[in-house]
């Protein structure tokens, strides 16, 4: 399984061997890594190469190291794929303007994907989200956990793995910044009227409608939000 490796830049051979195997199924969600001594031991490296190896798979995502209990696989097969890519395109100070503008790329497809994929149990679960987005507004709270479940459930339902995979890490990305910016009331309409009209598009099986209607979607969100730049607020996300 694991080999020696080369004395350059070492923990870079550590973590490929490791995310090798982790893509081939052999370590799987949850097995337990060996010890740091084991591990010095297998690659002929001392343990502060083992340690910087273990400490950039965390930086991916891909392993947790857990004190006095050791280092465990977190990421499944095609996670190991996704998670260092989003890891190095997504960073949390990046631009909102610059993340809807890959949201418009990637989402209008997803959508597409979603109407012809998704199974009526799925277009159920997508009613019952948009019931529980509703409640919310009504109630003045706020619907950001509706919201990310309709969005996670449309790339579930694309059939897509490695979108399945990549927009939420998008979206996480945006769910940390939440809590620093207003929500606002025409945000939280706005949202719910975009959110019926894919609804409406996916469960039809309309392709093109489905696409124009998550684009028309994101396209409001992104006006509120440069609305609230030109005012010199800080803006929301969704």
């Amino acid at each position: 399984m694991l080999k020696a490796v080369r004395k350059k830049r070492a923990y870079e051979d550590i973590v490929k061997q490791i995310r090798n195997l982790v893509e081939k199924g052999r370590w799987k969600k949850g097995d337990q890594l060996p010890t740091e001594r084991e591990l010095s031991e297998t690659f002929k490296v001392s343990r502060a190469t083992v340690r910087e190896a273990i400490f950039s798979l965390e930086t991916m995502k891909l392993v947790d190291r857990r004190q006095g209990n050791g280092t465990y696989v977190i990421a499944s097969t095609g996670e190991t794929l996704v998670q260092p890519l989003a890891a190095a395109l997504f960073h949390e100070k990046d631009d909102l303007i610059d993340i809807f503008f890959l949201r418009k790329i990637i989402e209008p497809e997803v959508a597409q994907l979603a109407s012809e994929n998704g199974t009526p149990e799925e277009m159920k679960e997508l009613e019952e989200i948009l019931r529980e987005q509703e409640e919310e507004v009504v109630k003045g709270k706020d619907p950001i956990r509706a919201d990310s479940e309709f969005h996670h459930l449309l790339a579930r339902m694309s059939r897509n793995r490695i979108l399945e995979r990549l927009l939420p890490a998008l979206l996480d990305l945006l769910s940390q910044t939440r809590e620093k910016y207003l929500q606002t009331e025409e945000r939280k309409v706005k949202s719910l009227q975009g959110h019926r009209e894919i609804l409406a598009a996916v469960k039809n099986g309309n392709r093109s409608g489905a696409r124009q209607a998550m684009r028309r979607h994101l396209e409001n969100v992104e006006a509120i939000l440069l609305k609230k730049k030109k005012g010199g607020a800080k803006p929301a996300s969704t």
